[in-house]
């Protein structure tokens, strides 16, 4: 699936309104490729990126109508025209990349951006050599992933277009994992839809940021184009998975009830977060009336009219309590812990139609727009959150990391201004980026200043039949809804994984998670874990560009395995121990390694579990091929 460039089509005034609602830089870039002319991006209009600033900083308004008529002078000339494009030098894109990122890069991080921009779509993480194995090789070594989510459906687009043996197995009756689970109002992805999209099936999204229905569409639509549905068992359970033998053995339960599949390798892509969390609360089961999880919404339960209580602010809740407060008689949330707020202006808006006209219509527009968002939303801001020994302070970890804590700081107390009790209650105490920060555009204060809601701060004490009660109150409710979040740290939960040496994975992690980068284990030989410990992200990358890196490892490392001959690839104990020695001491480093911060991002033991704590780069160095001296092979 390929991007499709259409001819500059439209009236004068449809391309000026397009090019006012440009990303300046992107479309300089994209000239550059147009024109052949290097000169758009070397005369004085100089972007000055950075997170806290407007991406245009630094180009003045004299400027942006200076740029905006050579655009248009361009594109009108070429209008109803085959456009061409010139391919630019070596030189000349690595070039544009230091103009769209304010700094001047190693060889290795020009060569990972290239991969993602894949200006020439040649597919960077694909994996070639499949077609050098014979055919009746490649049928007979056969692949079983769990799952049929956003790692699943990548992990059997790869399978199939080796040419290997594959089943999927999906414990819902469709595809799309989270998106199609979560259904509850509001919900929608909290990375720039521009990014959160395989690099090789580009979608002109109607959304910045698009609501949970979009999304689903997204992947039933990948699941249609790849031909995949026939190799997905749907409406099917893994209950266990043993390794003897050289081989999985796989228990599945479905409405018929139990049987076995075998596998020559298994691929884990159940995700960190789709079990939910219910807090342990006296009394809880007590309540008289209607009760539920956000990751498990009842649609059927008419919120109009209603006194509803909501325990949580995590980024479920931040999402559905503005949408059910609209029609609620009063809602009273109930919060443990204030989440950092990033403010966002295009977070609830449509992709206008001018943008829509350039991403369809200008050569590489597109390309360079994502890129900037990749960039900007991830890389852009690891050292905001990099802890500098030296700094003192319990609120910040670094002097950038204050500068964003200031600048969230203020954000908030514009949106809040005139209710300085709401200010005590949002503002957090912890570093930016201690917890996961949540995307806005002002939506959430907003609500708080309703006057239908209330935002309680007193620990819950306990639930009754009526309703919540704190230390201090009690809250009459019709409705409680938990936003309580996920159990992230029972990683593969409710899987039962059992090793070479009938070795229980569950019972090996318990709540300490680890892996080698976060997919092999030693003693589990060809299982590979997408999305497993330590490859959850906070600001430094995008998820889908973290499969898309695993599923790659993946595949090599069976491509290894047959080119060589070899029945199983076993990961070593002291390469996994030090890698994983590594991650501990970098996670450290990080804001949400602070021992002041306590968050789902930690197991009881203080350790931070999920999180990847490097950078995009160093993820995918490592990720591009398996080492075999890594591994023990049969």
């Amino acid at each position: 699936m390929k991007h499709s460039i259409e001819p500059i089509i439209g009236d004068d005034q449809t391309i000026r309104d397009a090019i006012a609602s440009a990303h300046l830089p992107s479309l300089l870039n994209a000239l550059v490729h147009i024109t052949g002319d290097p000169s758009h991006i070397r005369g004085p209009v100089r972007p000055t990126p950075g997170t806290l600033k407007d991406p245009l900083a630094g180009i003045t308004k004299e400027q942006t109508n200076s740029v905006r008529n050579t655009a248009f002078k361009i594109l009108t000339h070429l209008r109803d025209k085959p456009t061409s494009t010139r391919k630019p030098s070596d030189e000349l894109v690595r070039e544009m990349i230091t103009y769209m990122t304010g700094k001047e890069l190693s060889d290795d991080y020009v060569e990972y951006l290239l991969a993602e921009l894949d200006l020439e779509e040649t597919d960077a993480f694909r994996t070639y050599g499949f077609e050098a194995i014979p055919e009746p090789v490649r049928k007979k070594f056969h692949v079983v992933v769990i799952g049929a989510g956003m790692s699943g459906l990548l992990a059997a687009i790869r399978l199939k277009e080796a040419g290997l043996s594959f089943t999927v197995i999906e414990k819902n009756p469709n595809v799309g994992g989270t998106w199609f689970e979560n259904l509850y109002p509001g919900c929608r992805v909290d990375s720039p839809n521009h990014t959160y999209s395989y690099s090789f099936a580009p979608k002109d999204w109607p959304n910045h940021f698009s609501p949970q229905k979009i999304l689903l569409e997204y992947f039933d639509q990948i699941a249609t184009d790849y031909e995949l549905r026939s190799h997905i068992m749907f409406d099917t359970e893994v209950k266990t998975a043993r390794f003897s033998d050289n081989k999985w053995t796989i228990e599945l339960v479905d409405k018929h009830g139990s049987r076995q599949l075998t596998c020559n390798a298994l691929i884990t892509a159940v995700g960190q977060l789709n079990r939910p969390k219910m807090p342990d609360i006296p009394g809880r089961n007590t309540f008289a009336g209607p009760s539920f999880h956000s990751g498990q919404w009842e649609e059927n339960h008419d919120l109009t009219g209603k006194h509803i209580g909501v325990i949580g602010t995590g980024a479920s809740a931040f999402q559905f309590v503005p949408e059910i407060a609209k029609t609620a008689r009063t809602v009273t949330v109930f919060q443990r812990t204030p989440p950092w707020v990033s403010p966002r202006p295009d977070y609830h808006e449509k992709i206008p139609k001018g943008k829509h006209w350039l991403l369809k219509h200008v050569p590489f527009y597109s390309k360079w727009f994502r890129f900037n968002m990749f960039w900007a939303t991830g890389e852009g801001l690891l050292e905001m959150v990099q802890r500098d020994p030296s700094w003192n302070a319990q609120d910040s970890v670094s002097s950038e990391n204050d500068r964003l804590r200031q600048h969230l700081t203020d954000s908030a107390k514009q949106a809040l201004s005139g209710r300085p009790d709401l200010i005590d209650k949002c503002i957090p105490q912890y570093p930016p980026a201690g917890k996961r920060m949540l995307v806005d555009n002002g939506h959430w204060y907003k609500t708080l200043r309703r006057n239908n809601v209330d935002l309680i701060t007193s620990p819950v004490k306990e639930i009754t039949p009526s309703g919540i009660v704190t230390e201090n109150a009690s809250f009459d409710c019709d409705i409680i809804i938990y936003g309580t979040g996920f159990q992230a740290n029972k990683l593969l939960f409710p899987l039962e994984i059992y090793g070479n040496t009938n070795n229980n994975l569950r019972e090996q992690w318990g709540q300490d998670p680890r892996a080698y980068l976060g997919m092999t284990v030693p003693g589990f030989p060809n299982l590979f874990c997408l999305y497993g410990p330590n490859t959850n992200l906070v600001v430094n990358s995008s998820i889908i560009f973290f499969s898309e890196c695993e599923v790659r490892y993946t595949m090599e490392s069976l491509l290894y395995m047959l080119r060589h001959g070899h029945t199983t690839m076993n990961c070593r104990k002291d390469v996994h121990d030090q890698y994983n020695k590594k991650i501990d001491e970098d996670n450290l480093l990080r804001a949400w390694g602070s021992t002041n911060v306590n968050s789902w991002y930690k197991n009881e033991n203080g350790r931070v579990t999920q999180n990847w704590p490097g950078s995009s780069l160093d993820f995918w160095k490592q990720s591009k091929r398996p080492n075999p001296d890594d591994y023990y092979f049969t």
